[in-house]
Protein backbone atom coordinates (compact mmCIF):
# COMPACT_ATOMS: atom_id res chain seq x y z
CA UNK A 1 0.00 0.00 0.00
CA UNK A 2 2.98 2.13 0.48
CA UNK A 3 4.37 1.16 -2.25
CA UNK A 4 1.37 2.38 -4.24
CA UNK A 5 0.96 5.75 -2.11
CA UNK A 6 4.59 6.95 -2.54
CA UNK A 7 4.38 6.34 -6.67
CA UNK A 8 1.15 8.21 -6.51
CA UNK A 9 2.48 11.15 -4.92
CA UNK A 10 5.44 11.55 -6.93
CA UNK A 11 3.69 11.36 -10.30
CA UNK A 12 1.68 14.49 -8.99
CA UNK A 13 4.72 16.13 -7.56
CA UNK A 14 5.82 15.98 -11.41
CA UNK A 15 2.72 17.14 -12.94
CA UNK A 16 4.34 20.84 -12.72
CA UNK A 17 1.41 23.60 -13.21
CA UNK A 18 -1.69 22.73 -15.20
CA UNK A 19 -1.85 24.22 -18.72
CA UNK A 20 -4.12 27.10 -18.88
CA UNK A 21 -7.37 27.07 -20.05
CA UNK A 22 -7.74 29.21 -23.11
CA UNK A 23 -10.24 32.13 -24.09
CA UNK A 24 -13.25 30.95 -25.53
CA UNK A 25 -12.81 27.43 -23.33
CA UNK A 26 -16.14 26.55 -21.83
CA UNK A 27 -19.20 24.49 -22.99
CA UNK A 28 -19.54 24.79 -27.05
CA UNK A 29 -16.18 25.96 -27.12
CA UNK A 30 -14.67 22.92 -28.36
CA UNK A 31 -15.93 24.35 -31.87
CA UNK A 32 -13.91 27.40 -31.63
CA UNK A 33 -10.82 26.29 -29.93
CA UNK A 34 -10.10 22.64 -30.24
CA UNK A 35 -9.01 21.77 -33.86
CA UNK A 36 -8.21 18.22 -32.23
CA UNK A 37 -12.01 17.67 -33.45
CA UNK A 38 -13.76 16.30 -36.08
CA UNK A 39 -16.09 19.51 -37.57
CA UNK A 40 -18.72 16.75 -38.24
CA UNK A 41 -18.41 15.32 -34.64
CA UNK A 42 -18.67 18.94 -32.86
CA UNK A 43 -22.66 19.11 -33.36
CA UNK A 44 -22.93 15.88 -31.09
CA UNK A 45 -20.34 16.08 -28.88
CA UNK A 46 -22.56 16.06 -25.36
CA UNK A 47 -19.46 15.85 -23.02
CA UNK A 48 -15.47 16.52 -23.53
CA UNK A 49 -12.66 16.25 -21.32
CA UNK A 50 -9.11 16.46 -22.01
CA UNK A 51 -7.73 17.30 -18.89
CA UNK A 52 -6.15 20.50 -19.09
CA UNK A 53 -8.74 22.72 -17.79
CA UNK A 54 -9.50 22.85 -14.17
CA UNK A 55 -13.12 24.49 -13.24
CA UNK A 56 -12.07 27.90 -12.27
CA UNK A 57 -11.46 28.39 -8.49
CA UNK A 58 -11.77 23.77 -8.26
CA UNK A 59 -8.50 21.92 -9.53
CA UNK A 60 -10.37 19.06 -8.22
CA UNK A 61 -12.70 19.20 -10.85
CA UNK A 62 -12.79 19.18 -14.72
CA UNK A 63 -14.67 21.62 -17.14
CA UNK A 64 -16.78 19.74 -19.67
CA UNK A 65 -15.89 21.24 -23.21
CA UNK A 66 -18.62 19.71 -25.23
CA UNK A 67 -21.68 21.05 -25.89
CA UNK A 68 -23.76 20.22 -21.74
CA UNK A 69 -21.18 21.55 -19.52
CA UNK A 70 -20.98 18.52 -17.08
CA UNK A 71 -18.51 19.23 -15.40
CA UNK A 72 -16.50 16.24 -13.60
CA UNK A 73 -15.26 15.28 -10.53
CA UNK A 74 -11.95 14.23 -10.24
CA UNK A 75 -12.32 11.77 -6.88
CA UNK A 76 -9.42 11.34 -4.49
CA UNK A 77 -6.74 12.26 -6.18
CA UNK A 78 -7.87 16.01 -7.04
CA UNK A 79 -5.56 18.62 -9.16
CA UNK A 80 -2.51 15.74 -8.63
CA UNK A 81 -4.25 13.13 -11.51
CA UNK A 82 -3.66 15.39 -14.00
CA UNK A 83 -0.19 14.07 -15.23
CA UNK A 84 2.18 15.55 -18.16
CA UNK A 85 1.53 12.95 -21.09
CA UNK A 86 0.84 13.61 -24.35
CA UNK A 87 -1.68 10.95 -26.08
CA UNK A 88 -1.29 12.79 -29.03
CA UNK A 89 0.35 15.72 -30.73
CA UNK A 90 -1.03 19.24 -29.25
CA UNK A 91 -2.63 17.59 -25.83
CA UNK A 92 -1.36 19.13 -22.04
CA UNK A 93 -1.84 16.54 -19.45
CA UNK A 94 -4.01 13.68 -19.36
CA UNK A 95 -6.03 11.81 -16.46
CA UNK A 96 -4.52 9.32 -14.03
CA UNK A 97 -6.51 6.86 -12.53
CA UNK A 98 -5.46 4.09 -10.10
CA UNK A 99 -5.93 1.56 -7.45
CA UNK A 100 -4.42 3.20 -4.03
CA UNK A 101 -4.88 0.27 -1.50
CA UNK A 102 -5.28 -3.07 -2.77
CA UNK A 103 -5.61 -4.66 0.59
CA UNK A 104 -8.54 -2.69 2.33
CA UNK A 105 -11.55 -1.87 1.54
CA UNK A 106 -12.01 1.61 1.39
CA UNK A 107 -12.60 4.51 -1.29
CA UNK A 108 -9.19 5.98 -1.96
CA UNK A 109 -8.99 4.70 -5.36
CA UNK A 110 -8.11 7.70 -7.57
CA UNK A 111 -11.04 7.96 -10.88
CA UNK A 112 -13.29 10.62 -12.14
CA UNK A 113 -17.14 11.30 -13.16
CA UNK A 114 -20.29 12.53 -11.68
CA UNK A 115 -23.24 10.79 -10.23
CA UNK A 116 -26.80 11.83 -9.03
CA UNK A 117 -29.48 9.53 -8.03
CA UNK A 118 -32.37 11.52 -10.11
CA UNK A 119 -30.56 12.04 -13.15
CA UNK A 120 -27.73 14.61 -14.22
CA UNK A 121 -29.98 17.62 -16.73
CA UNK A 122 -27.57 18.53 -18.07
CA UNK A 123 -26.90 15.00 -19.56
CA UNK A 124 -30.30 14.76 -21.27
CA UNK A 125 -28.90 14.27 -24.65
CA UNK A 126 -29.18 10.19 -23.94
CA UNK A 127 -32.47 10.75 -22.41
CA UNK A 128 -34.10 8.69 -24.87
CA UNK A 129 -31.47 8.47 -26.99
CA UNK A 130 -31.20 6.82 -30.79
CA UNK A 131 -27.66 5.73 -30.06
CA UNK A 132 -24.34 6.88 -28.36
CA UNK A 133 -20.49 6.91 -28.94
CA UNK A 134 -17.87 6.86 -26.19
CA UNK A 135 -14.07 7.36 -27.22
CA UNK A 136 -10.51 8.26 -26.50
CA UNK A 137 -7.13 8.08 -26.08
CA UNK A 138 -6.25 5.11 -23.05
CA UNK A 139 -2.68 4.21 -21.99
CA UNK A 140 -2.48 1.16 -18.98
CA UNK A 141 0.15 2.36 -16.59
CA UNK A 142 0.62 -0.47 -14.05
CA UNK A 143 -1.07 -4.27 -13.30
CA UNK A 144 -5.11 -4.95 -14.42
CA UNK A 145 -6.95 -6.02 -13.19
CA UNK A 146 -6.71 -4.71 -9.65
CA UNK A 147 -6.75 -7.08 -6.74
CA UNK A 148 -10.39 -6.89 -5.24
CA UNK A 149 -10.39 -5.05 -2.44
CA UNK A 150 -13.55 -5.95 -0.74
CA UNK A 151 -12.41 -9.64 -0.54
CA UNK A 152 -10.63 -11.33 2.33
CA UNK A 153 -8.78 -13.30 0.08
CA UNK A 154 -5.44 -11.66 -1.19
CA UNK A 155 -5.44 -13.51 -4.43
CA UNK A 156 -9.08 -12.59 -5.42
CA UNK A 157 -8.86 -9.52 -8.65
CA UNK A 158 -11.79 -7.88 -10.34
CA UNK A 159 -13.46 -9.43 -13.08
CA UNK A 160 -13.37 -6.04 -14.79
CA UNK A 161 -11.28 -2.77 -15.52
CA UNK A 162 -13.75 0.33 -16.24
CA UNK A 163 -12.83 2.74 -18.58
CA UNK A 164 -15.43 5.01 -19.72
CA UNK A 165 -19.03 5.31 -19.89
CA UNK A 166 -22.38 6.82 -19.58
CA UNK A 167 -24.70 5.27 -16.71
CA UNK A 168 -28.18 4.49 -17.11
CA UNK A 169 -31.02 6.33 -15.70
CA UNK A 170 -31.18 4.56 -12.38
CA UNK A 171 -27.81 3.48 -12.01
CA UNK A 172 -26.00 3.25 -8.26
CA UNK A 173 -23.07 4.55 -9.70
CA UNK A 174 -22.03 1.17 -11.29
CA UNK A 175 -24.81 -0.08 -14.01
CA UNK A 176 -24.80 1.91 -17.59
CA UNK A 177 -26.27 2.89 -20.87
CA UNK A 178 -23.24 3.07 -22.61
CA UNK A 179 -19.10 1.61 -21.63
CA UNK A 180 -16.04 0.51 -22.80
CA UNK A 181 -14.46 -1.72 -20.07
CA UNK A 182 -12.17 -4.75 -20.09
CA UNK A 183 -14.26 -7.43 -18.34
CA UNK A 184 -14.37 -11.11 -18.32
CA UNK A 185 -15.71 -13.36 -21.02
CA UNK A 186 -16.30 -17.21 -20.44
CA UNK A 187 -12.99 -16.79 -17.48
CA UNK A 188 -11.02 -14.37 -20.34
CA UNK A 189 -9.91 -10.19 -19.94
CA UNK A 190 -11.36 -8.94 -23.18
CA UNK A 191 -12.06 -5.40 -24.59
CA UNK A 192 -15.52 -4.46 -24.76
CA UNK A 193 -18.61 -2.63 -25.04
CA UNK A 194 -20.83 -2.71 -22.97
CA UNK A 195 -24.64 -1.06 -23.23
CA UNK A 196 -27.76 -1.28 -21.94
CA UNK A 197 -31.06 0.59 -23.54
CA UNK A 198 -33.53 0.19 -20.63
CA UNK A 199 -32.93 1.16 -17.36
CA UNK A 200 -33.73 -2.09 -15.33
CA UNK A 201 -33.17 -4.10 -18.44
CA UNK A 202 -30.48 -6.36 -19.66
CA UNK A 203 -26.95 -5.40 -21.19
CA UNK A 204 -25.32 -6.83 -24.31
CA UNK A 205 -21.43 -6.70 -24.70
CA UNK A 206 -19.65 -6.48 -27.85
CA UNK A 207 -15.97 -8.69 -26.96
CA UNK A 208 -13.06 -7.81 -29.53
CA UNK A 209 -11.40 -11.35 -30.52
CA UNK A 210 -8.10 -9.97 -30.25
CA UNK A 211 -6.24 -10.73 -27.00
CA UNK A 212 -6.76 -7.10 -25.00
CA UNK A 213 -2.85 -6.93 -24.23
CA UNK A 214 -2.48 -6.76 -27.73
CA UNK A 215 -5.07 -4.20 -27.90
CA UNK A 216 -3.72 -1.94 -25.40
CA UNK A 217 -0.31 -2.86 -24.85
CA UNK A 218 1.35 -1.00 -21.56
CA UNK A 219 2.79 2.10 -21.19
CA UNK A 220 1.22 2.86 -25.06
CA UNK A 221 -1.54 5.10 -25.72
CA UNK A 222 -4.34 3.98 -27.85
CA UNK A 223 -7.19 5.65 -29.40
CA UNK A 224 -10.45 3.51 -28.48
CA UNK A 225 -14.01 3.89 -29.70
CA UNK A 226 -17.78 2.07 -28.94
CA UNK A 227 -20.36 2.57 -30.97
CA UNK A 228 -24.12 1.84 -29.24
CA UNK A 229 -27.54 1.35 -32.01
CA UNK A 230 -30.19 1.24 -29.56
CA UNK A 231 -32.77 1.07 -32.80
CA UNK A 232 -31.43 -2.32 -33.72
CA UNK A 233 -29.21 -3.33 -30.89
CA UNK A 234 -25.69 -3.01 -33.11
CA UNK A 235 -22.62 -2.37 -31.43
CA UNK A 236 -19.10 -1.76 -32.49
CA UNK A 237 -15.73 -1.34 -31.19
CA UNK A 238 -12.85 0.64 -33.22
CA UNK A 239 -8.63 1.16 -32.22
CA UNK A 240 -6.90 3.23 -33.73
CA UNK A 241 -9.50 4.00 -36.39
CA UNK A 242 -9.96 0.57 -37.38
CA UNK A 243 -13.09 -1.31 -36.64
CA UNK A 244 -12.29 -4.48 -34.39
CA UNK A 245 -13.34 -8.21 -35.18
CA UNK A 246 -15.59 -9.36 -32.31
CA UNK A 247 -18.31 -11.51 -31.20
CA UNK A 248 -21.94 -10.48 -29.06
CA UNK A 249 -21.62 -12.51 -25.30
CA UNK A 250 -25.35 -12.45 -25.13
CA UNK A 251 -27.44 -14.44 -27.32
CA UNK A 252 -31.44 -13.56 -28.03
CA UNK A 253 -32.72 -9.88 -27.90
CA UNK A 254 -31.42 -8.40 -24.81
CA UNK A 255 -32.45 -5.05 -25.28
CA UNK A 256 -35.64 -5.95 -26.72
CA UNK A 257 -35.28 -4.43 -29.83
CA UNK A 258 -37.41 -7.29 -31.73
CA UNK A 259 -40.58 -6.00 -31.52
CA UNK A 260 -42.92 -3.47 -33.46
CA UNK A 261 -42.45 0.90 -32.75
CA UNK A 262 -39.58 2.89 -32.08
CA UNK A 263 -36.74 1.59 -29.99
CA UNK A 264 -34.71 4.20 -28.05
CA UNK A 265 -33.03 4.45 -24.16
CA UNK A 266 -35.11 4.71 -21.81
CA UNK A 267 -36.68 8.72 -21.44
CA UNK A 268 -34.42 9.28 -18.48
CA UNK A 269 -31.37 11.77 -17.64
CA UNK A 270 -28.42 9.30 -17.49
CA UNK A 271 -27.31 9.24 -13.96
CA UNK A 272 -24.01 10.76 -14.64
CA UNK A 273 -20.19 9.54 -15.62
CA UNK A 274 -18.13 6.98 -14.65
CA UNK A 275 -14.37 7.19 -15.52
CA UNK A 276 -11.74 4.78 -14.16
CA UNK A 277 -13.81 2.53 -12.19
CA UNK A 278 -17.30 2.64 -10.90
CA UNK A 279 -19.48 4.61 -8.46
CA UNK A 280 -17.93 8.56 -8.92
CA UNK A 281 -19.93 9.61 -5.80
CA UNK A 282 -17.45 7.84 -3.43
CA UNK A 283 -19.22 5.44 -1.78
CA UNK A 284 -17.81 1.73 -2.95
CA UNK A 285 -14.42 1.44 -4.98
CA UNK A 286 -14.84 -1.53 -7.94
CA UNK A 287 -12.72 -2.56 -11.16
CA UNK A 288 -10.38 0.64 -10.83
CA UNK A 289 -7.87 1.04 -13.82
CA UNK A 290 -4.34 1.52 -13.26
CA UNK A 291 -4.73 3.80 -16.56
CA UNK A 292 -4.15 7.37 -18.32
CA UNK A 293 -6.88 8.85 -20.35
CA UNK A 294 -7.27 12.07 -22.70
CA UNK A 295 -9.44 13.69 -24.76
CA UNK A 296 -12.45 11.74 -24.07
CA UNK A 297 -15.48 12.03 -25.93
CA UNK A 298 -19.50 10.82 -25.55
CA UNK A 299 -21.91 11.48 -28.08
CA UNK A 300 -25.57 11.14 -28.83
CA UNK A 301 -25.04 9.69 -32.31
CA UNK A 302 -23.50 6.71 -33.58
CA UNK A 303 -20.29 7.22 -35.10
CA UNK A 304 -19.69 6.07 -38.45
CA UNK A 305 -16.76 3.71 -39.46
CA UNK A 306 -15.26 7.08 -41.51
CA UNK A 307 -15.88 9.07 -39.04
CA UNK A 308 -14.11 7.17 -36.31
CA UNK A 309 -11.48 6.92 -38.52
CA UNK A 310 -11.24 10.11 -39.28
CA UNK A 311 -11.58 11.29 -35.59
CA UNK A 312 -8.11 9.16 -34.90
CA UNK A 313 -6.19 11.10 -37.79
CA UNK A 314 -7.23 14.07 -36.80
CA UNK A 315 -5.59 13.90 -33.66
CA UNK A 316 -3.03 11.61 -34.43
CA UNK A 317 -1.49 13.31 -37.29
CA UNK A 318 -2.59 17.28 -36.57
CA UNK A 319 -2.85 19.57 -39.65
CA UNK A 320 0.05 22.15 -39.76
Amino acid sequence: MAAVAAALALTALAAGPVQAARAGDGPGAAGRDAPDVLPAVLPDLVAYYDFAHPVPGDPARERDRGRSGTDIDLVNGGAAMRVPDRAYPGAGTALQTAQVSPGTAGNDDWKAGVHAPGGVPELGAFNGAAAATVMGWFKVTGDNPAPDSGTPAPDDRYNAVGLAGVLSGDSDGHGVRALLELIEVDGELRLVALGRRLDGGASQTFAAAADWRRLLPRDRWVFLAATFDYTDGSMALYRNGERLDGFYTVPGDPWQVGGPGEHRASPTDPAGIKIGGSFPQNTRERNPCNCRMDGLMFLDRELSPGQVRAQYRLMAWPRP
